[in-house]
């Protein structure tokens, strides 16, 4: 069995339980496991940006003209007392700490020939910041996939470092294109093979998919090796609502999901892998794990293509406070054919994608994303239409792979209502897998909760899995 596995870098972080519960867990099980690793925690977001925050890393100052050197310096230190907190599991500071320095030192110099080249104003601005963005995205991976062979390595196991970005090569390879060439001649039954999550290629992996880049290399490396299966190992289950909300103890594991139920959870940014990650799996037929890297025993969440759950029951309540609503309000509707169509041609010119639509004689309301609520995109919008109307919102869905039956919307309803939630507008498409709630953003938690504790922890349309 060969299998392609992800760890995250909270999991990273923490990696000498990652050798005791993934990597060397079972000593009969060590080879024929092919992992992809991402950055230790927090180091992404120094290269670039805080992924929740915004606050700048080292990539703003560069693109503001600011002292970047000085913030790779400092971020360097930060990396070696990394390599020191893992030299008690084998790994040798001074060949380690030697890479690290090289590929710092290689990389200020490439950033500042962009800077010159930038200066110049002989190419494009984007263009070269985005290159900029690239190289910067991954030293993280690099770091933390070199230091995991050479741990292996001193462990006495034969280990292959796989380093997909592409630094030290000139070669003009697209991203699909530059895994196939480098597996050619790779068993993996033979060896374990360290991936680096981020893959450079003609197109720009960030470019395509920002920072969900890693698990877009994982997803093409399982399918180019075929492999039995794809894990990811994360510090927490799939659960059935957001611990953080709910508390852990008032959760249920997930267990066994759908493909379908997978993309509903990304559109409304609860991840359980990336869309564009998860489509290549899925076409291939490949199974994807979600495993919880601190309990190794157990067998995590298994998403699959054609899994329907046997007994009604919610799997997860979901949703996200950062939303908008955008309503159009227009007396010219009513009768009128293909009248949304005219939306639907701006929201494609601004690149935004909607998450819930809701409709009447004379109305249309879209809840879209915070970020893509932008002022060019609601001057066009009133520019052609009599009304429109914005205003923040939160989304919550109750989702699971067999809901569709008569009750479970009245129920959800029903305990929105007794914890004083008022429903703005609501939507549910003919499949029933999915069923959305747009609420006041001083809501959103305590709808989660309610809605957690009354489908999913208590037995009754949910019961525990």
């Amino acid at each position: 069995m060969i299998t392609v596995e992800k760890i995250g870098g909270t999991s990273m972080s923490q990696f000498g339980e990652v050798l005791k519960n993934i990597m060397l867990r079972d000593p009969k099980d060590v080879y024929g496991r092919v992992y992809v690793v991402s950055a230790y925690a927090g180091v992404t977001n120094e290269l670039l940006e805080h992924k929740k925050t915004g606050a700048p890393g080292i990539y703003a100052k560069f693109a503001q003209g600011e002292n970047y050197g000085a913030a790779m310096d400092a971020l360097t230190g930060k990396l070696k007392a990394i390599n020191e907190g893992l030299a008690p599991l084998g790994l040798d500071l001074a060949v380690a700490n030697g890479f690290l320095d090289r590929r710092m030192k290689d990389l200020k110099a490439y950033l500042d020939s962009m800077r010159h080249v930038l200066a110049s104003g002989y190419l494009s601005r984007d263009n070269v910041l985005l290159a900029a963005r690239e190289m910067l995205a991954a030293v993280g991976e690099v770091h933390s996939a070199f230091n995991s062979v050479e741990i292996l390595k001193a462990k006495g196991h034969r280990t292959s470092f796989m380093d997909l970005s592409g630094f030290d090569d000139d070669e003009a390879w697209s991203i699909d294109e530059r895994i196939h060439r480098k597996f050619q001649d790779v068993d993996p039954s033979r060896q374990i093979v360290v991936v680096t999550g981020y893959t450079k290629g003609t197109e720009g992996i960030m470019r395509e998919f920002d920072r969900g880049y890693s698990e877009v290399t994982f997803s093409k490396v399982a399918v180019e090796i075929d492999a039995d299966e794809a894990i990811i190992h994360k510090e927490f289950h799939l659960s059935s609502a957001d611990p953080e909300i709910v508390g852990a103890a008032n959760t249920v594991k997930v267990g066994q999901t759908n493909y379908d139920v997978a993309d509903q959870l990304a559109d409304v940014g609860m991840e359980a892998i990336h869309p564009k990650a998860a489509k290549p799996l899925e076409m291939a037929g490949i199974p994807i794990r979600l495993k919880n890297t601190f309990e190794p025993e157990d067998p995590g969440t298994l998403i699959t293509k054609s899994y329907v759950g046997k007994q009604a029951r919610v799997e997860v309540i979901a949703g996200s406070q950062k939303v908008t609503i955008v309503d159009i309000h227009d007396p010219s509707m009513v009768g009128a054919i293909g009248f949304d169509l005219g939306i639907l041609e701006l929201f494609k010119k601004h690149g935004v994608s909607y998450i819930l639509k809701a409709t009447n004689a004379n109305s249309i309301t879209h809840v879209i994303p915070d970020k893509a609520a932008k002022a060019a995109l609601m001057d066009d919008l009133k520019a052609r239409y009599a009304q429109v109307t914005t205003a923040p919102a939160a989304v919550v869905s109750v989702i699971g792979t067999n809901i569709s039956i008569p009750g479970v919307l009245a129920r959800a309803t029903t305990v929105l209502a007794e914890n004083r939630v008022n429903v703005i507008c609501v939507s549910q498409a003919y499949r029933q897998i999915n069923m959305q709630f747009v609420i006041d953003r001083g809501d959103y938690k305590r709808a989660v909760a309610a809605l957690n504790l009354a489908l999913c922890v208590k037995n009754g349309i949910a019961g525990a899995h």
